[in-house]
């Protein structure tokens, strides 16, 4: 009944003397016990190998899975790098920009590898045309409405011949709200809410004047000593429909020598950070502008790129990032 093994231990503890029949019954239960541990064994044995196996198996669907997805994770960034490239081929380079207008700076970061946020720059009939815009959204999204509004702006002035800056974002307007919602009908009535805000001026150095228009994105020139505002229209590009294109209002001054001119998006203001973690604020913006203006523009972008770590710190950063200085 119990098992070898047992019964030998117990005959050599015995010395040879026989088994006291009321001890048989309780040996009994001893060794069905001992072979039910064995069996219990064996099947816990069993049961890791399987799981053992299992296991193994879970991990290397897991493994292929994360293989997949890193090589697809890989494609995408080396996708979105390229479109950086194409997105900055599209932007003004820095000499063009400072042959152009000699004492300019450009303080342009990206959220992400590639920006809502875009600067314009073109030549025409003896004016210089720039424009800080900011386009809905940012990363791959802001993008793409970033080469929708470059090439609606270049339409307006390689096409139609516009130089008043008004003008310009009304072409703007009707250019890209109706682009939008082209794309609006080809997806089955899926609204796009998608726009830009935007500063445009015309700088003509011949009669000595300066005009600009914005969609919410204001003018600031600093003049012998004080920062004059002109703010812009309080409504964006690209969400009007035909029956609700307003019309942009076009602000023209008699350039002084030595005027400093900023124009920018909401990136700047908008970021979080400083010993409280609060937005840097207008405020602390234009006295940044003021305390920086009369220094050289090279210099002036240090102070500006600086100025914004200092105040991030290890916040991360909210919004893409854009500021053009000129001394004109």
């Amino acid at each position: 009944m119990y098992s070898k093994l047992l019964n030998r231990q117990i005959r050599k503890y015995l010395r040879g003397a026989p088994i006291p029949k009321e001890m048989e019954g309780l040996l009994g239960i001893i060794s069905d016990a001992y072979e039910h541990y064995e069996e219990n064994l064996e099947l816990m044995q069993r049961a890791i190998e399987l799981s053992s196996i299992e296991l193994n198996q879970a991990k290397n669907k897991v493994t292929s899975a994360l293989s997949q997805l890193n090589e697809k994770n890989e494609d995408l960034l080396s996708s979105i790098h390229y479109a950086r490239l194409i997105q900055e081929a599209i932007l003004p380079s820095e000499e063009r920009f400072r042959s152009c207008i000699p004492e300019s700076f450009v303080f342009h970061q990206p959220r992400d590898i590639v920006s809502g946020d875009f600067y314009w720059l073109q030549e025409y009939n003896d004016k210089i045309l720039v424009a800080a815009v900011d386009c809905t959204g940012h990363g791959v999204p802001g993008a793409f409405m970033s080469i929708i509004g470059n090439n609606a702006l270049n339409a307006a002035v390689r096409e139609e011949g516009l130089t008043t800056p008004s003008l310009i974002l009304d072409s703007l307007n009707r250019g890209v709200s109706s682009t939008l919602r082209s794309q609006s009908s080809a997806d089955s009535g899926a609204g796009i809410k998608d726009g830009m805000d935007i500063a445009i001026i015309s700088i003509d150095y011949k009669n000595k004047q300066i005009q600009y228009s914005g969609a919410y994105n204001p003018l600031y020139i600093i003049r012998d000593g004080h920062l004059l505002e002109t703010k812009g229209d309080k409504f964006p590009i690209g969400l009007a429909q035909d029956d609700d294109l307003r019309l942009f209002t076009n602000h023209t001054f008699d350039l002084q020598e030595g005027d400093m001119v900023y124009i920018f998006s909401d990136g700047y203001p908008d970021q979080f950070g400083g010993p409280l973690g609060k937005k840097f604020k207008y405020d602390n913006f234009r006295s940044l502008l003021f305390k920086i203006h009369e220094l050289s523009p090279r210099k002036q972008l240090k102070m500006v790129q600086q100025a914004f770590v200092d105040w991030k710190r290890d916040l991360p950063q909210l919004d893409d990032v854009l500021l053009i200085g000129m001394r004109l």
